[in-house]
């Protein structure tokens, strides 16, 4: 079956914008994706005609919007293959999601002395959280340390881990390199010596069909808005167990079961670590996300994403002032790039003017710009409705950019 490009990009409004008169090449994926008309109509339709708060009402608005909230759960279950809904935790974004962690399982299971492990390619959402957590119990952070291509040295991380090592987290994919980590190994590796893991999937959910189960992770985050949903929701997966044994996160409404002056009890799974008011429509966008994916096929998805990779590689190594940062065998759909004499942020400025966007930054990563010794790169990230036309377009800019400054 042909990839149906054409439909995918009618499906998706702002596709068809124009930025400074010319049509927009949207390449800044890694940062957000763009949202799908059916995305775009769930939440109108939440708003328009099933709004209420949830969970608690009894009258037929509240009962409309708490049982499309929950279909959303079980879509997410079943989109990652999770055992339960009890797994599935809505929060703001993969940021909420591992600070919960951090703070609730970390400082009950950590402490002074003890060792997290992450790795030398993490978005400063997965160093920042434990960097807290250390400073708080006085446990130690550690860092699989990677290659020039950006690829970690495995050997080295089965050397970090010892009794000390109280939890191991680390990216599926590199938002600043694209690296797709063998994550399923390294949980086994881990688990041999009783190491729970956590993995943040913000990054690689958009791009790889993921399986918590197979995998066999303790924890998986992501966020909604590079899965073409909603900004502001975001999933913690975490197994049943654990999580029935973390204290709550935070204190409020609908998180509780009964409350008095004296002692207040918690709700059970999911709801014990969602306190207040969630973003309902923006849950119920989540599941229209994923039910828009699953008639794609996150294989086809990978497949035609893993096919502009290839192409757009191949047309940047053409060009001899442009130089790739991260060249692991197994990426996902970025191409982070320096050009000779330009600074990045003047490549994103000169690339606007085209109609071109694509990230100029640290991207959330400054220990990778440490390591290659570069203070930022331009980066190209590529999603379901790219097309080959779309990276001829970059590649020109590209060209241009560097024929005018010399």
């Amino acid at each position: 079956m042909n990839y149906p490009i054409e439909q995918i990009r009618a499906d998706f409004p702002i596709l068809a914008e124009k930025i400074r008169n010319k049509p927009l090449v949207y390449l800044d994926n890694a940062a957000t994706c763009q949202k799908p008309q059916a995305v775009i109509d769930s939440i109108v339709k939440c708003y328009s005609h099933d709004y209420a708060n949830i969970h608690r009402g009894v009258h037929t608005l509240s009962v409309r919007a708490t049982d499309q909230f929950e279909a959303a759960r079980d879509k997410v279950k079943t989109f990652i293959n999770a055992t339960s809904e009890k797994e599935i935790i809505f929060v703001r974004g993969a940021t909420e999601a591992i600070n919960l962690v951090a703070q609730t399982y970390g400082k009950t299971n950590v402490q002074a002395g003890d060792e997290i492990v992450i790795t030398a390619m993490e978005h400063h959402a997965n160093i920042v959280p434990w960097q807290m957590l250390c400073e708080q119990t006085g446990a130690v952070l550690k860092v699989i340390p990677m290659t020039t291509k950006g690829e970690l040295i495995e050997g080295e991380f089965e050397k970090l881990l010892n009794d000390k090592t109280k939890l191991v987290a680390i990216t599926q994919m590199s938002n600043a390199l694209g690296t797709i980590n063998p994550v399923k190994a390294m949980i086994a590796t881990a688990h041999a010596k009783n190491i729970p893991v956590l993995v943040d999937g913000a990054q690689a959910i958009p791009h790889i069909a993921v399986d918590v189960q197979d995998l066999d992770c303790d924890f998986y985050v992501f966020s909604g808005h590079k899965l073409y949903a909603p900004a502001g929701v975001g999933v913690l997966y975490g197994k049943q167990a654990l999580l029935e044994a973390m204290p709550p996160y935070q204190g409020g409404g609908d998180m509780i079961r009964t409350v008095t002056f004296e002692k207040t009890t918690y709700a059970g799974l999911p709801h014990k670590f969602e306190a207040g008011t969630p973003a309902i429509a923006d849950v119920i966008g989540l599941g229209a996300a994923i039910d828009y994916l699953n008639v794609i096929g996150m294989e086809a998805i990978a497949a035609h994403e893993h096919e502009l990779l290839l192409y757009a590689t191949e047309q940047a190594q053409q060009i001899k002032e442009l130089h790739i940062i991260g060249e692991a065998e197994h990426k996902g759909a970025i191409l982070s790039f320096v050009l000779d004499k330009i600074h990045p942020h003047d490549i994103g400025t000169m690339l606007d003017s085209l109609g071109i966007a694509v990230r100029a930054g640290h991207h959330c990563a400054m220990p990778v710009m440490d390591f290659y010794h570069v203070p930022a790169t331009a980066r190209a990230s590529f999603a379901m409705y790219n097309t080959k036309a779309e990276v001829d377009v970059l590649m020109k800019g590209i060209r241009d950019l560097i024929a005018m400054f010399g």
